[in-house]
């Protein structure tokens, strides 16, 4: 198209099609799945997503506190942290690409995690 090609349109000059929606954010799928695999009983103390892009994929980082409680709570963050870069989600139109626990912190009959996540939208 030339600067002019817009005030005198061509009439067998196809338009761009509307894009369908992508998938929605991921989050609350996966925030479901975390709170499966940690075990009652759980909180999620803190959990964000914002938009992620590289120069080939584009996908959301997430950033997510649960709070595990009760007698058995140290026991259950061990099993939580065990496998989880290697875990499989189930999340449609997405994957998970990397997700890691960043820190932890440890009181009476509590243990927090905090972890972050990147997923991708799978085209």
């Amino acid at each position: 198209m030339t600067s002019i090609d817009h005030i005198r349109p061509h009439p067998n000059l196809l338009g761009n099609e509307p894009r369908p929606q992508r998938g929605t954010d991921p989050l609350p799928r996966l925030l479901a799945q975390l709170v499966e695999r940690a075990g009652e009983p759980v909180t999620v103390e803190r959990a964000t997503s914002r938009p992620w892009a590289s120069a080939l994929f584009q996908g959301r980082r997430h950033v997510i506190s649960l709070r595990l409680s009760g007698a058995g709570a140290a026991e259950r963050r061990t099993r939580f942290a065990q496998g989880l870069g290697e875990a499989e989600w189930s999340l449609p139109r997405q994957f998970v690409a990397d997700i890691t626990i960043d820190a932890t912190r440890s009181a009476p009959d509590e243990e927090w995690i905090d972890l972050s996540a990147l997923t991708i939208e799978d085209w």
